[in-house]
C-alpha cells in the first residue's frame, strides 16, 4: 500500500499517523473514506477503509495508492472538489495525475 507524499487528510482525522498505520495493516475502521488513483485514466476514487482490507487489495499488482483520508464520504467529495479545483487552478484543466504527479 502507497501513500501520497502530501497526503491529503479531512478535518475530521483527528491522528493522521494511527489511521494511516491503520490503514496499511488492514486494521478494521467503520469510519474512514479513502481517495485513491483508480486504475482508469485521469481520475480518483472514493471507497469505505473497509473495501480495501479484502484480499484483492492485498496483491502486490492491486495495491492501492491512497491520496487522502477523510472522516465521511462527504469529506472525501470535498477533499475531491479541492484538488480539483487545485488541478484547474495550477494547470487549467482537470488532469488529476498530471497535477499529483507533475514528474511523471
Amino acid at each position: 500500500m502507497k501513500f501520497y507524499k502530501n497526503l491529503y487528510i479531512g478535518d475530521t482525522i483527528k491522528n493522521p499517523s494511527r489511521v494511516k498505520r491503520k490503514i496499511k495493516y488492514h486494521i478494521r475502521q467503520l469510519k474512514v473514506f479513502v481517495i485513491m488513483l483508480a486504475s482508469g485514466d485521469d481520475q480518483l476514487e472514493i471507497c469505505h477503509s473497509m473495501l480495501i482490507r479484502q484480499p484483492f487489495y492485498r496483491k502486490k499488482e492491486n495495491e492501492p495508492y491512497i491520496i487522502g483520508i477523510a472522516g465521511n464520504y462527504e469529506e472525501a467529495v470535498e477533499i475531491v472538489c479541492r484538488i480539483t479545483n487545485e488541478a484547474v487552478a495550477r494547470n487549467g484543466n482537470a488532469a488529476l495525475k498530471q497535477y499529483l504527479f507533475p514528474e511523471a
